[in-house]
Order: C-alpha cells, then sequence, then structure tokens
C-alpha cells in the first residue's frame, strides 16, 4: 500500500499546481487523474489563453514552474473595460516600477510546464489514466483504491476535479449553481496593428467580447478572444467560415487592431455560476472549480483556483511542521474559513458584472459609461480594482508575495 502526505484527485492546471507546490515545501502527493498526457498535452487540445495575475505568477516563480514557462508569456502592460464601442472607459495602468498586471499565457504551454515541473519531483506520484474506484474516509486517513487495483493511503484527500466534481458529490457537499444561458467562444486570430501589450474587455449585453495578447507567432501579431454569445447563437458563430468570423469579429473590436485574419480552431464552453456550501468535509478539501466556479467576465477564474493552493500550502506546511494531522480539522476549518469568503465575493462580484452589463438599453449604457469613467477618476477606487485584478486583495498567502512557506 502506497502512502503519501495528500491524495489529489484530478491532475489538471490546480491540482498539478498543488503537487508541486506541495512538494518544493518537501510534502508528498498521489495525483489521480484519468486523462491521457499524450492527449491533454497536444498542442490542438486546448486553444484557450489564461491570464495570470501578477501575484499568482509570483507563486510560480517560488515554487519553480516559471523556468518552464520561460519565452512563453505575454505580459500585460495595462487593461481596458468599455461599455460597447460607445465613449468612456476604464484603463487600468500599472505605475512604471510595478509589475505588469499579469502574464497572458496559452494553456497548453502552462499545462506542459506544470507537467514538466511535477514528473520532475521525486515527491510526487502523478498516476495519469487512473481514477479513484473507491474512497473511505475514515477517523486516522483516508485509503482510496484505484481504478487499476492499487490501494494508496494518506490523512486528506483534495478534490481537484472540475466544476462536476464527483467527490464532492458523494460527500454530499451542496452546491448553488446557475446558468447564464451564455456560451464563450475561443479561438486566437491574426491582426494588422499591434495590441501594445493591452488587454481589451468590451462589454455588450450578450456579454463581454474579450480580447488578449499573445505573442506573435510565425504569421505576426496575434491574440486570443473570449467571445460571450447568447447560447442560442453558439452553433451558428461556430459555423461560420473563418472570413464571416473575422468579418464579425472586427465589427465588435471597431477595427481598431486593422485587418484580422490567420483565425485559429475556434471551441466553446457553457457558461454557469456555481458555488459549494462547504469547501470542506471530513478528511476532505474542495480547491479550484470542485469548490467554485464563475464568469470569465474578470479573467479571474485561473487565478482563483490557484489562490486555493497557495492559502491551503501554507496550511499543510505549517501543519506538518507542527506534527500535526494533515487532515485535523482544526487545518481544514483555517482553509474554509480564509478561502470561503474570498471565493464567495470573488463570486458575487462577477456575478453582478455579468448582471450589470446584461441590462440593454440606452439609459442602462449611459449609467454604465458613466460608472467607467468615474472609477477612472476616482484613484483609491481605481486602485482597489487594480489590485483584484492583480491579486493582492485580502490576506495574501505568503506564496502569492513571492515567499515560500
Amino acid at each position: 500500500m502506497t502512502q503519501a502526505d495528500v491524495i489529489i484527485l484530478g491532475g489538471g492546471l490546480v491540482g498539478s499546481t498543488l503537487g508541486v507546490s506541495l512538494a518544493a515545501h518537501g510534502l508528498s502527493a498521489i495525483i489521480l487523474d484519468p486523462a491521457d498526457p499524450a492527449v491533454t498535452l497536444a498542442p490542438g487540445f486546448d486553444g484557450r489563453a489564461s491570464a495570470i495575475a501578477s501575484a499568482t505568477h509570483r507563486m510560480f516563480d517560488a515554487i519553480g514552474i516559471t523556468p518552464g514557462l520561460a519565452g512563453e508569456g505575454c505580459p500585460i502592460a495595462a487593461i481596458r473595460a468599455t461599455d460597447g464601442l460607445a465613449p468612456g472607459k476604464l484603463d487600468f495602468i500599472p505605475d512604471a516600477a510595478d509589475d505588469p498586471v499579469g502574464v497572458m499565457y496559452e494553456n497548453k504551454r502552462l499545462r506542459r510546464a506544470i507537467f514538466d515541473a511535477a514528473t520532475a519531483s521525486t515527491l510526487i506520484d502523478l498516476r495519469y489514466r487512473d481514477r479513484a474506484a473507491a474512497v473511505e474516509r475514515g477517523a486516522t486517513g483516508v485509503t482510496v483504491t484505484t481504478g487499476h487495483g492499487d490501494a494508496v493511503t494518506a490523512p486528506l484527500l483534495i478534490a481537484a476535479e472540475g466544476r462536476n466534481s464527483p467527490t464532492r458529490e458523494a460527500a454530499g457537499i451542496r452546491v448553488a449553481r446557475w446558468s447564464y444561458d451564455h456560451a464563450a467562444i475561443i479561438t486566437t486570430l491574426g491582426h494588422e496593428h499591434p495590441h501594445e501589450n493591452v488587454a481589451y474587455e468590451i462589454f455588450y449585453p450578450a456579454g463581454p467580447f474579450a480580447i488578449l495578447p499573445l505573442n506573435d507567432d510565425e504569421h505576426g501579431r496575434r491574440s486570443a478572444i473570449v467571445w460571450t454569445v447568447d447560447a442560442k447563437d453558439r452553433d451558428g458563430m461556430l459555423k461560420l467560415s473563418d472570413r464571416a468570423f473575422l468579418a464579425e469579429a472586427s465589427k465588435k473590436m471597431g477595427g481598431f487592431l486593422g485587418t484580422l485574419s490567420n483565425l485559429s480552431a475556434r471551441s466553446s464552453y457553457p457558461l454557469g455560476f456555481h458555488h459549494a456550501a462547504r469547501i470542506t468535509a471530513d478528511r476532505l478539501v474542495l480547491v479550484g472549480d470542485a469548490a467554485h466556479g464563475i464568469h470569465p467576465i474578470a479573467g479571474q477564474g485561473l487565478n482563483l483556483g490557484l489562490r486555493d493552493v497557495a492559502a491551503l500550502t501554507e496550511i499543510l506546511v505549517e501543519g506538518k511542521r507542527t506534527g500535526m494531522d494533515l487532515g485535523d480539522p482544526y487545518l481544514l476549518e483555517r482553509y474554509q474559513r480564509w478561502r470561503g469568503l474570498d471565493t464567495f465575493s470573488v463570486a458575487l462580484a462577477t456575478d453582478g458584472l455579468t448582471r450589470l452589463f446584461g441590462i440593454p438599453g440606452k439609459t442602462a449604457s449611459a449609467v454604465r459609461r458613466f460608472g467607467l469613467s468615474a472609477v477612472d477618476a476616482i484613484a483609491p477606487l481605481k486602485a482597489a480594482f487594480m489590485a483584484e485584478a492583480r491579486g493582492e486583495t485580502g490576506n495574501m498567502p505568503k506564496l502569492l508575495q513571492g515567499v515560500t512557506v
């Protein structure tokens, strides 16, 4: 029977990063994931790109993931938010001495760098193409029987299986959830004019149209887009010819990037909200989308999960050093208090923004434009929004400050 400090169910971006983070502090992890890395690490598997907030990037530096991302990221020098193409905007521009707001990475680059860091660690037992066939959480520990018939044990089980986490459901943890009846269409495209490392969020009643800067490729300048559309329009948008899709995208942008070209494959996923009533149970912790899922309106979904990683790492490392049982209710309650409030606050804020910018009509648009311009002009309020975008609010774990525990 194989033993470790923790068993992590789910080896995606959040689950694998947690394993790397714990291993960097001397804790061992067994990671089970049914996926085949030959599929998940293939160039065409995940066409999304993610904005890694500056605080999250400091954690990547601290736990050794950044070397695998050298030259792959595009720094975000500024963020501009507008209500459609009407006058009135909100610009987030850090001071010259500050770090960028974040760094844009294609998910396939993130996935490879985190996988390489995990496989390089002697403290991580990474078991792909395997799953938990049976789980027993008892008074003295957790035993998982894998699909291959192995038995593995640890004091603590961590569910990082995504929004449909079967472990969360088996534990009887209630979840508040609803659908926005919207879908996000994701792709990358080339453009004539430089993006100047600016990320744009253009709000329309059907949802935001985000333009996210990427590094140039062999074809030239390019950006990722996340285009929110009504669910009923999803299939039609995916069936458009490349030429027609680029024409529609250019209209949404107002043409400011010039001629569009080199459209990559398009993908789509439905948008919804979910939030677990609790993120802990007996010898069980939820992280990432297993605990919370939000609208991508502010680009905080992955960062929220990685903040879970930073907080949980700090709690478990300190517990291990003091000789505590890693499944001790005190440690789990500390995680519940620390992350429960932050995730709920961000979830409410993103849901509120989604509903606010979804109100149609000229009057609502005028009010939103006034609000954007007002925030742009009020330095303390603008600074608060900037801190949230950078992941630098609340009780920050040490890793998000760039310091190992």
